[in-house]
């Protein structure tokens, strides 16, 4: 080994430290997760501005109805799905346990079942739409069941794959603790 200013020691080229500059795969996998979990965060921050944008012209009648319609009942409880993705955030930083744990189970709550609701309580609207051709709610000039129906799809997919991602993260978390605990 080298010193700062002084010899090496005997019988090393000094390339003997690589093992000790790997990071542990688990460290390496909670950043990495962490930042899949923050884009996913991201794009439902998006999703839910949008559907508040909805709800704010539809209320306020700031636009026609025949240009935005008034909300579906499903979007009233998915607002609270923010919370769940806010509590996600605070976890990160001194990767608390309990608020991951909080963030999954609320997740479930206020963002998958709030879609689920959705998905049946359009689904009378759409089967009428495809079968008849017959819509009458439409979001400048598209119909409204179409449009939510994607936003639906979109919103379903990233919080499955958050949840997905959190699941992975808490069980590196609890590698970490476990590594912690031995020592």
């Amino acid at each position: 080994m080298a010193s700062r200013g002084g010899p090496r020691a005997a019988g090393t080229d000094g390339s003997d430290f690589q093992h000790r500059e790997r990071v542990a795969s688990h460290y390496q996998m909670s950043v990495s997760l962490k930042s899949e979990i923050k884009k996913l965060i991201y794009t439902h921050v998006g999703i839910w501005l949008l559907l508040m944008a909805q709800m704010c012209v539809g209320h306020l009648k700031l636009l026609p109805h025949d240009q935005v319609a008034m909300p579906y009942q499903w979007e009233y409880p998915y607002l609270l799905s923010i919370l769940p993705s806010l509590l996600g955030l605070l976890s990160f930083p001194r990767n608390n346990i309990s608020y991951l744990v909080l963030s999954m189970i609320s997740t479930g709550l206020f963002s998958v079942a709030p879609l689920i609701y959705g998905a049946m309580e359009m689904f009378p609207m759409a089967q009428q739409l495809y079968r008849h051709g017959k819509a009458y709610r439409f979001i400048f000039g598209f119909s409204a069941v179409s449009i939510m129906y994607l936003v639906v799809v979109v919103a379903a997919q990233v919080h499955g794959w958050q949840l997905y991602y959190s699941k992975k993260l808490l069980d590196s978390w609890f590698t970490s603790t476990q590594e912690k605990k031995k020592k």
